[in-house]
């Protein structure tokens, strides 16, 4: 499954802080659809995304009923990101 949207990239304060975009509704729901046949546990579902040039293995993280795709700090470097930037993300989940 190859997913594409655009989002805000935002800042968790948690216990180790992270950088998500929030994958809209419409694609939420596609992937809900067959989490249950990609998951590895707690709702995480293993995708690579895509932002600019750069690709990075990542894991989806439910929240709220919807999943959020985390940015790692190689791609923010590589692609020269910081919180509030809007992007494209691909998403590439092998289903």
């Amino acid at each position: 499954m190859r997913l594409r949207f655009s989002g805000p990239i935002w800042f968790w304060r948690g216990p180790a802080p992270f950088h998500f975009v929030t994958v809209p509704p419409a694609e939420a729901q596609m992937i809900a659809e067959i989490a249950p046949v990609v998951t590895y546990g707690w709702g995480m579902i293993p995708a690579s995304v895509t932002i600019g040039d750069t690709t990075v293995a990542t894991s989806l993280w439910p929240k709220a009923g919807g999943y959020i795709v985390p940015v790692k700090k190689s791609l923010q470097d590589a692609e020269h990101l910081a919180v509030d930037d809007d992007v494209e993300v691909t998403l590439d989940i092998d289903a």
